[in-house]
């Protein structure tokens, strides 16, 4: 194996390091390193380089010259030393879900993989969960449920937990929970700096504020705590999930009834709504996947004005909290959700406004590219319809994160194989940006608005931080992050004036 990496390695860059030009492969594998039994150093052409670097999405992908999974903190203390003193560019990555292209500005770089960090602990008496930097929802939630807990959540098992909250972590409890980031309590963080420090309410409050809407821009978490939900005042935790499809003919009362629900959704309901492509019927459809914590008549009750809309299907199933997402969508949604590797690119803006009319003109968009593009029919259109009264209530100043106002997401999923067309990729990319400009238009923000973790990576700062929370955003990354090392997440000026 070693042989056929050679032509490999002799290619690598040369940095420049203040003592001169660097051998990566010394660099790592020096025993003066002293790393930790279990940390792995791999090279492209290995399996253990594939597992550390495999992203849930090919588009825009940074590109490395080697990945190092650290087996403790103390490693990814060494291995962030390493790289920041000889000016190697890095990522560190948990889940590797994200998916702003701002991300394929690295180039050879390396690979920081957090993916021993998947342990976690529940504090049964304080009501908490502290976990490693990688673990993941899906994880966790049979563990939490046994224990008697709920916990907030997005809309996939698969996203690395922490790196969800570092932007915020929107999902079906936005209204009921507030936030993922909401629910964080403290975090160990190692900073530009290779130092490691503890940020919560008390320690680090500034960067405690900061982590919590921005937290990409300031460091590594290796653990962090998060505050937990008892199931017993919460239904026992159980949840009404109903699943209805709506075909091409009959989409558009739909619409106008999701749009009744604008700013009035029960805090204990959500809805997601997919406009996808039923292969069976050649056309367009809406998957509309619709949730109610709560006693499961009252839930029946609720719903039953969607059953008048007459959908082709409906299914109803009563589950508990953590079988929520492997039932959402039917059987094998969440495991295609979380499938890595294929070509993903999106789309997306927020909404403090739902809008029918539009709804259905992106609908029709959508049927007028799956004609045209017959390649790319696993793309698709993700309209959340979420409450947001327990993240409204959090005051605004309390976090970095700007848009607690947002009562929706709307995205254009581009989805396709390594084989389809560059010219469909292309043409997905102009539609997506025609559909964001329309979406705007009906948004309720007088200007696109984008939370963080769904930034595709085009749009200006202000427009996914908040013009208001940009100066102290830039005050914070002149104090911890002066030389931009965390720099390929959507990364944060050191200076901002409005």
């Amino acid at each position: 194996m070693f042989k056929k990496l050679i032509p490999f390695l002799c290619a690598l860059p040369v940095y420049a390091a203040p003592q001169g030009a660097v051998n990566l492969v010394q660099l790592l594998t020096n025993k003066a390193n002293h790393w930790a039994k279990g940390t792995a150093i791999s090279f492209p052409g290995t399996a253990q380089f594939e597992n550390s670097t495999q992203r849930w999405t090919s588009a825009d992908a940074p590109t490395y010259f080697a990945s190092v999974s650290p087996a403790n903190e103390r490693d990814v203390v060494t291995v962030l030393k390493l790289a920041t003193s000889h000016g190697i560019p890095f990522l560190a990555t948990g889940g590797r879900h994200g998916f702003t292209d701002t991300l394929g500005d690295l180039h050879l770089g390396l690979a920081i993989d957090l993916s021993h960090f998947d342990s976690y602990e529940i504090d049964s008496t304080a009501g908490t969960v502290t976990i490693g930097g990688s673990v993941t929802i899906g994880d966790m939630m049979d563990s939490l449920a046994e224990a008697g807990f709920m916990i907030q959540s997005g809309s996939g098992s698969c996203p690395g937990y922490v790196g969800l909250g570092l932007g915020a972590g929107v999902g079906r409890y936005m209204g009921y929970f507030g936030l993922v980031l909401d629910g964080l309590v403290s975090a160990r963080m190692v900073t530009a700096n290779g130092k490691v420090v503890e940020v919560s309410e008390t320690k680090n409050s500034d960067l405690f504020w900061g982590i919590r809407g921005a937290g990409a821009n300031f460091g590594i978490i290796t653990s962090a705590t998060y505050k937990l939900h008892k199931m017993a005042d919460h239904n026992n935790g159980q949840v009404l999930n109903a699943d209805f499809i709506f075909p091409a003919n009959n989409t558009e009362r739909y619409f106008k009834y999701l749009e009744s629900w604008s700013g009035k959704m029960p805090a204990n309901v959500a809805a997601i709504n997919l406009v996808n492509y039923n292969d069976l019927a050649g056309e367009a459809q809406v998957l509309a996947n619709w949730v109610y914590i709560g006693p499961e008549k009252e839930g029946r009750q609720f719903l039953a004005p969607i059953l008048d809309l007459q959908p082709a299907t409906a299914t109803y199933t009563y589950v508990p909290w953590n079988k929520l997402l492997g039932t959402a969508g039917g059987a094998g949604f969440n495991d295609a959700l979380c499938a890595k590797g294929p070509y993903r690119s999106f789309y997306t803006v927020n909404m403090r406004e739902l809008s029918g009319s539009t709804f259905q003109a992106t609908f029709d968009t959508m049927t007028k590219y799956y004609r045209e593009h017959p390649d790319a029919l696993s793309s698709y259109i993700n309209i959340e319809t979420f409450p947001n009264q327990a993240t409204a209530a959090v005051p605004s100043d309390t976090t970095a994160y700007p848009w607690r106002d947002a009562i929706g997401f709307i995205q254009f999923g581009i989805v396709a194989s390594d084989e389809v067309s560059n010219t469909t990729k292309a043409a997905g990319a102009e539609i997506g940006r025609e559909l964001r400009d329309s979406w705007v238009k009906a948004s309720g923000y007088p200007e696109l608005a984008i939370y963080v973790n769904y930034a595709h990576g085009d749009e200006k700062l202000s427009q996914i931080y908040g013009r208001d929370k940009l100066p102290r955003l830039a005050a914070l990354k002149k104090t911890w992050d002066p030389k931009n090392v965390f720099g390929y997440n959507n990364a944060l000026p050191t200076t901002y004036r409005n």
